[in-house]
C-alpha cells in the first residue's frame, strides 16, 4: 500500500479479501447492511435481478445478463467463485472489472471496515466485503440492470439485502446441508428467503416438496409466481456438444429456434428460466423483444459448465460440485457426448456427498484418475480411490492435479473423451492447462 496517500494496488487488495477467509461463513445480515450504510446504500439505486438456487445459478444469470446487454441496456452480474481472477466475479456487458478498479474499490472499502471494528462492530466476511465492492462498482459505473447471483443460501446470504425487480429460484437440491438444512424442505425455505413482498419470481424448480416451500411463500408475501415446466415450457430440436437448438412457450409468446452455445438438456431449462426471468420484467415496464432474447441466449457463455477445451483426445470440463450437479452430468455423457470410452478425472471436496457422486459417476468410466482439489476441505481425498475401486479397475491416484489431467490425456485414444469433474476448485486449476485454446 502507499503509505502516502493510502492507496491499494491490486495483489494488496486480493490478499487483504484472501485474509479474510479466516472469519468463515459468519451468516447474518448485520454487518454488510451496517457497511453498506457507510457507503451511503449503493444498493438501493441499482435495478436488480436476484438469482438464487441450488444449480444453474451462474448459467442462467449470464444468460439473463447476456439479454438485457442485447437488449442495448449497460448490464452488471456479479456472480462467485471466479475460475482464475477475482476480476471475473464483476462484469458489465460481458467485460471483467479491471484489476485496477478492484484496487480503487478496496481503497475506497478498507477505511469503513477499520471504522467498524474500532467501533465495536463485527469484521465483515470476505463474501461480506466483495458484495459490498460489486454494489459499490456497479453503483459507480451506473449500469441499467444487475444481475446479481445469490452466494450460499439465500434468506441470510448477504446478497440479499436488495429489492430486486424479480427474483429467481433456479432449482432446490440438497447441498451445503452443514449450512441450508437436511432436507429439501428446509433448504427450499432458506433459498425462498430472496423473494420480498410483491416482488415477482420464476422457479424451476421441480422437486415437489421444494416446489410447495417456493409456492407457499410466494402466497404469503403477494408475489407472482412463473413456473418453468408448468407455464413456461420449452421443446427441444438439436443437441450436440457444440451447441443446441429449442422453442420456448410462454403465456405471453413462443421464442421459436433458440440457440445456445452451452450443450445439455439442463441449460435448456436455465434458458427458459432466464425468459421467464426477462418477461417478468414485462410488469415493470421493461420490455425485451424476441430478437433480443435470442441474441442474448446465443451469445451466453459460462466456462467450466460442460465446456470442451481440447479435440484428439477431446476433453470437457465440468464443475459438478454435487449429487444432483453430477445426474446432470451423467444425462449429457449418456445422451449429449459420444465416445468409444470415457476416462473420468475426478477431485471432490471432502464435505460433500462423494459416495453417492462416484456411485454415479464411475460406472460410465473406463478409468478413473483420482485426484486432489486445490482446498483445505479436500479432506481424506485419497479414500475416494477406494470407493472409485468397487466400480471400475484401471484407477489412479495423482495429487497433482496438472499431473492428473496429463494421464487422462495420454489414457485416451482419438475416440475416447476425457471428462475431468468435481470440486470447482480442482476444474478450474485443471483449465489453467488449456487456456491457450480457449
Amino acid at each position: 500500500m502507499d503509505e502516502r496517500n493510502g492507496k491499494m494496488n491490486f495483489d494488496e487488495s486480493i490478499e487483504f479479501l484472501r485474509n479474510l477467509t479466516k472469519f468463515g461463513f459468519n451468516f447474518g445480515l448485520n454487518r454488510i447492511e451496517e457497511l453498506l450504510r457507510r457507503l451511503g446504500n449503493p444498493q438501493r439505486e441499482l435495478r436488480v435481478i436476484h438469482v438464487g438456487g441450488t444449480n444453474g445459478k451462474g448459467s442462467t444469470a449470464a444468460m439473463i445478463a447476456g439479454i438485457l446487454q442485447a437488449a442495448g441496456h449497460k448490464t452488471g452480474m456479479f456472480t462467485s467463485p471466479h475460475i482464475h481472477s477475482y476480476c471475473e466475479r464483476y462484469k458489465i456487458d460481458a467485460i471483467d472489472i479491471s484489476r485496477d478498479r478492484i484496487a480503487e474499490m478496496m481503497t475506497v472499502l478498507r477505511p469503513h471496515l477499520e471504522e467498524m471494528v474500532a467501533e465495536g462492530f463485527e469484521h465483515p466476511t470476505e463474501f461480506e466485503v466483495s458484495t459490498a465492492l460489486g454494489f459499490l462498482y456497479f453503483y459507480r459505473e451506473k449500469v441499467d440492470f444487475l444481475v446479481l447471483e445469490v452466494g450460499l443460501g439465500g434468506a441470510i446470504d448477504s446478497t440479499n439485502v436488495v429489492i430486486p425487480l424479480v427474483s429467481v429460484i433456479t432449482n432446490v437440491a440438497m447441498d451445503h446441508m452443514d449450512y441450508l438444512g437436511n432436507s429439501v424442505r428446509e433448504i427450499a425455505g432458506v433459498k425462498s428467503g430472496i423473494i420480498k413482498r410483491g416482488v415477482p419470481v420464476a422457479t424451476a424448480a421441480d422437486d415437489p416438496d421444494a416446489l410447495e416451500v417456493i409456492r407457499e411463500a410466494a402466497r404469503e408475501r403477494g408475489c407472482r409466481l412463473l413456473e418453468v415446466g408448468r407455464e413456461v415450457t420449452w421443446q427441444s430440436k438439436t443437441s450436440t456438444p457444440e451447441g443446441q437448438e429449442f422453442d420456448i412457450f410462454t403465456p405471453q409468446r413462443v421464442y421459436k429456434n433458440m440457440f445456445l452455445k452451452l450443450a445439455g438438456h439442463h441449460q435448456v431449462v436455465n434458458a427458459a428460466t432466464a425468459v421467464a426471468a426477462i418477461e417478468l420484467l414485462a410488469g415493470h415496464v421493461y420490455l425485451i423483444d424476441e430478437k433480443a432474447v435470442a441474441r442474448g441466449l446465443a451469445a451466453a457463455k459460462w466456462p467450466a459448465r460442460l465446456e470442451i477445451v481440447r479435440e484428439d483426445p477431446r476433453v470437457v470440463l465440468d464443475g459438478a460440485h454435487n449429487l444432483h450437479g453430477s445426474a446432470t452430468l451423467k444425462k449429457a455423457l449418456t445422451e449429449v457426448f459420444s465416445y468409444r470410452s470415457l476416462i473420468l478425472v475426478f477431485g471432490m471436496l471432502g464435505d460433500k456427498e462423494r459416495e453417492k457422486v462416484v456411485a454415479m459417476l464411475a460406472p460410465l468410466a473406463r478409468a478413473v484418475v483420482v485426484t486432489k482439489p486445490n482446498s483445505p476441505r479436500a479432506g481424506d481425498w485419497e479414500k475416494i480411490a477406494d470407493e472409485v475401486r468397487k466400480y471400475v479397475n484401471e484407477v489412479y491416484l495423482i495429487e497433482n492435479i496438472h499431473q492428473a489431467v496429463q494421464k487422462g490425456i495420454e489414457m485416451a485414444g482419438s475416440e475416447d473423451l476425457v471428462c475431468i469433474t468435481g470440486s470447482l476448485y480442482m476444474v478450474s486449476e485443471a483449465r489453467e492447462l488449456f487456456a491457450g485454446r480457449l
